[in-house]
C-alpha cells in the first residue's frame, strides 16, 4: 500500500510540475497598420465601394471640380474613412432624395389640382369643383 502510495504521489507531483511546462504563450507586438487592417470589415469595404461608385459617376465628378475639389483626392478620403463613417455616408446617399426639382414640381401640381378641386383656383380644365 506504501508502494502504491508513493506512486501515485510522485505521479501527481510530476503531472503537476509537467502541466506548468507544457503551455506556451505567444505574444507579439502588432503594428498600427495591422490593427487597422483588422478593423476593415467586409461591410465597410462595401460601403467604400458604394461611395466610390456614387463618386465616379460624371455629373457627380463635374460637381467636385466645379466646387474645386479634386475627385482623385475625394476617393482618397473616402478610403481613409472608417467603417462607421463609410456605413454614414452609405446610408445618407441611400436616402438621399433623388431628383428634388422632380419632387418640387409634383408637389406643386398636387396643391395646384388640390385648390382646383375645392374650388379656390381653376387652372386645370380637367378637375370639376366641389362648390
Amino acid at each position: 500500500m506504501i508502494f502504491v502510495k508513493r506512486f501515485f504521489t510522485a505521479f501527481l507531483a510530476a503531472s503537476i510540475l509537467f502541466t506548468g511546462s507544457i503551455q506556451t504563450v505567444q505574444a507579439a507586438m502588432i503594428s498600427a497598420g495591422q490593427v487597422a487592417e483588422s478593423a476593415v470589415s467586409n461591410e465597410g469595404n462595401q460601403n467604400r465601394a458604394l461611395i466610390v461608385a456614387a463618386l465616379s459617376r460624371e455629373d457627380v465628378q463635374a460637381a467636385l471640380v466645379a466646387r474645386g475639389i479634386d475627385p482623385a483626392q475625394a476617393q482618397d478620403r473616402v478610403a481613409a474613412l472608417t467603417d462607421e463613417e463609410a456605413g454614414m455616408v452609405a446610408s445618407q446617399l441611400d436616402t438621399a432624395p433623388a431628383g428634388g426639382i422632380i419632387g418640387a414640381i409634383l408637389l406643386v401640381f398636387f396643391v395646384l389640382l388640390l385648390t382646383d378641386i375645392l374650388g379656390f383656383t381653376k387652372i386645370f380644365p380637367f378637375t370639376r369643383s366641389v362648390r
